[in-house]
């Protein structure tokens, strides 16, 4: 599996490796900018406890962080997050859902865990947070802007797994 790779890779992928195996999984946080909002994902979830791969995208530094490895910490427990499913608990003062990651986003969103599997042979959600007034990002009453800044990682762009307000937030 590590044929083909050059030594700094080797020696990143057992560093992701060595995350999971202590903490369930390396969490990898990547900076935004001023046309891209910062993102946060889980490296070795699934290999560790074959739970999806997390990402969270546009928390402020550490916010993002905090939330993927409490959704580590307790699907590698054992708990289950449907997409469409409500959390108010995963980080503080913030309600959290679940949707499915489409594949076509894999590499942009997941490049390193492509280390652990290089087919890309992983399954991966989205945690998707509400405003503090607790608008999500598909609502008319969310903020101008709230949508690019947190965009669906599905392939429409748009919620998939359940239906806004009928069987999901």
């Amino acid at each position: 599996m590590t044929a083909g790779l050059g030594e700094e890779e080797r020696r990143l992928r057992d560093h992701f490796i060595a995350q999971s195996n202590a903490h369930g999984a390396a969490i990898v946080e990547v900076p935004g900018d001023e046309r891209h909002a910062p993102y946060t994902f889980s490296v070795g979830a699934w290999r560790r406890f074959h739970v999806p791969e997390a990402v969270t995208i546009g928390l402020p530094e550490g916010a993002g962080e905090l939330l993927v490895r409490n959704y580590v910490r307790r699907a590698g427990e054992g708990e289950q997050f449907r997409p469409g499913s409500v959390w108010d608990d995963l980080l503080e003062g913030v309600l959290v859902t679940v949707e499915t990651v489409s594949k076509g986003h894999y590499f942009t969103y997941f490049g390193s865990v492509f280390l652990l599997h290089p087919d890309g042979d992983f399954d991966a959600i989205q945690l998707i947070t509400a405003t503090p007034d607790d608008a999500w990002p598909w609502e008319p009453e969310a903020p101008e802007g709230f949508d690019r800044w947190q965009p669906l990682l599905t392939r429409s762009h748009a919620v998939e797994s359940w239906t806004p307000g009928v069987d999901g937030p």
